[in-house]
């Protein structure tokens, strides 16, 4: 029973969490059971290997950890960095923000690179602190692949080219939280470092596994981090890889046996068509708000996000009120504004298990919304302008041809 009913479904079109699938709520519906048994160490081991594809590494190791990207965060910066070291971090949103304040208060020497919320990531100061940085100095790069508060993208593979072209040996560490496993990321191939998401975004599954991929050179430099850790400390996950029992301390069960259910669903549906869906769901929200006369708070089509779509409103509307009223009338879940863009800003996340059709019926909601707050929207308009996208780009169903 929800906490407040109401009839039919909630439309979940936050950008996190998202829909859980069915098959992935009924695999989580089972008691519990000894970790130390043969049966979680073997499902354990198998999850270990398929984690890695969904961040397209051979090279890496991956930790699952009973925590958010917030401990996510944690664990890469402090397993690989010392107290005192520089990093070079961006400032983009609400997110990127967050993730500074966590690197300063583990005592980081942080060189905060701003932008207007809106925009993406100034790699053209990040150049010039390379090249002027003869000492190698800077320790470590941080950079956040998709700011779900603007619904920017960053541009990773430009990243590691400025870092090559340098010849620079900082750490590449990302954010990947709202991407990974639906925006297209290849760890190995853009020599990202430490890459990071959580269990409640593009996996679609509940809140509670924190996901840390360590690079090589990541392991190495963790091996000379002075940084405290104790809960998130790779060394522990590490003997117990060893020892073939994988976990430093109890698990979730459930979780684990959604996350094994989660990864099947992706496979079957096949990883790279995953971030296809995700683009065409991201493409097709992006053309009902041109419909609608409104604009997009991403400034420039390279940086627009295809897992969340954050909408600017007239100056005389209040975005939050179009939150409240989807909850309170349609049963639409929208992302707030935050911070800077409070009250600005409505987020539409399209991110996870989700397909056109209930994307469709988000847009026809705040069309609906829209119209109750006074924007003069042509009831339809955004919807007729992705539906004829889709109906062109909308693939057959690979297991139903």
């Amino acid at each position: 029973m929800d906490y407040v009913y109401g009839p039919g479904k909630n439309h979940l079109f936050v950008p996190g969490p998202v829909n859980i699938p069915e098959p992935v709520i009924r695999a989580m519906n089972r008691n519990n059971e000894d970790y130390r048994s043969p049966a979680v160490p073997a499902m354990t081991k198998t999850l270990l290997e398929d984690v890695k594809k969904i961040f397209k590494t051979t090279t890496g190791t991956p930790f699952m950890i009973p925590t958010t990207g917030t401990g996510a965060w944690e664990s890469a910066l402090t397993n690989t960095l010392s107290p005192g070291d520089r990093i070079v971090s961006f400032l983009i949103g609400q997110f990127s923000l967050l993730w500074i304040d966590q690197q300063q208060r583990l005592k980081f020497n942080v060189d905060v690179v701003e932008s207007e919320w809106g925009q993406g990531a100034k790699l053209d100061i990040l150049a010039e602190k390379l090249a002027a940085d003869h000492a190698h100095t800077i320790k470590a790069i941080c950079i956040v692949h998709n700011e779900t508060a603007t619904g920017v993208t960053n541009n990773l593979a430009t990243v590691r080219k400025l870092l090559d072209q340098y010849r620079h040996p900082a750490l590449f560490l990302v954010d990947g939280v709202s991407s990974i496993c639906a925006l297209d990321f290849r760890m190995d191939e853009w020599g990202v470092d430490v890459a990071l998401t959580g269990s409640q975004k593009a996996l679609s599954l509940p809140t509670g596994i924190g996901i840390v991929c360590a690079s090589p050179k990541a392991l190495e430099a963790s091996k000379s981090a002075k940084s405290v850790r104790v809960f998130f400390d790779w060394n522990d996950y590490l003997k117990f890889y060893k020892l073939g029992t994988f976990w430093p301390y109890t698990p979730s069960i459930q979780l684990l046996y959604g996350l094994r259910t989660a990864l099947d669903l992706i496979f079957e549906e096949g990883l790279d068509n995953v971030i296809a869906r995700h683009s065409r769901l991201g493409t097709a929200t992006r053309l009902a708000v041109e419909a609608w006369g409104l604009k997009n708070c991403t400034q420039k089509e390279e940086w627009y996000s295809d897992t969340v779509t954050a909408v600017l409103v007239p100056p005389h509307i209040d975005s939050s009120e179009i939150v409240k009223r989807a909850w309170k009338r349609y049963n639409l879940s929208l992302g707030l504004g935050l911070n800077k863009v409070a009250g600005k800003v409505f987020r539409i996340g399209h991110l996870g298990n989700v397909n056109d059709l209930q994307l469709l019926g988000c847009l026809a909601g705040v069309e609906m919304i829209l119209k109750d707050v006074g924007y003069p929207v042509k009831l339809g308009s955004g919807v007729a302008a992705a539906c004829a996208y889709l109906q062109n780009n909308i693939p057959m169903i690979p297991s139903r041809i």
